[in-house]
């Protein structure tokens, strides 16, 4: 049974494994060693930056039992930042909890339009969300490329997506 909770303070180590883990473990098999290592750096397991930051998004944390399996930023205007799953979780309906969440929390807050700059990995699983690819974009970070997808997801507020 997977339950989505509120963030709390003591997560952030959790949740930065699961960023660093999920990245170099899963994310591995789309982009290179350089790309994962620009794209979640060691210095990404620090939780001082991540702490700051989850105070200010309040993520969804997914837990089974006391085990904290993924995780997910959304923010007010409709944007999906962090979306990750423990790389041990991953097609075992963490992902799917988490959006459903996501959704909920849209129509709270009466936005129409999902977006987010979603990974070659993730993609599959956004478009089987109903997410659509609005372009592909090339990211450079610290002199490296890395491919993406905006993708978005429009909801009607009448109904459940």
């Amino acid at each position: 049974m997977i339950e989505i909770r509120k963030y709390h303070s003591e997560d952030v180590q959790a949740l930065a494994n699961i960023y660093f883990n999920t990245i170099h473990r899963i994310n591995i098999q789309h982009y290179t060693e350089e790309q994962v290592d620009v794209w979640a750096p060691k210095s990404s397991l620090e939780t001082e930056g991540w702490a700051k930051k989850f105070l200010r998004t309040k993520p969804f944390i997914a837990v089974i039992g006391t085990k904290i399996v993924g995780f997910a930023e959304f923010e007010p205007n409709g944007h999906i930042d962090c979306f990750y799953c423990h790389h041990d979780w991953i097609g075992k309906g963490v992902g799917k909890a988490l959006m459903k969440a996501i959704f909920e929390k849209a129509r709270e807050y009466k936005v129409d339009t999902i977006f987010s700059e979603v990974s070659i990995t993730a993609k599959p699983f956004f478009e089987k969300q109903g997410f659509k690819v609005i372009a592909e974009q090339t990211v450079v970070k610290k002199g490296v490329e890395l491919i993406n997808y905006k993708m978005e997801k429009c909801l009607s507020l009448n109904h459940n997506p």
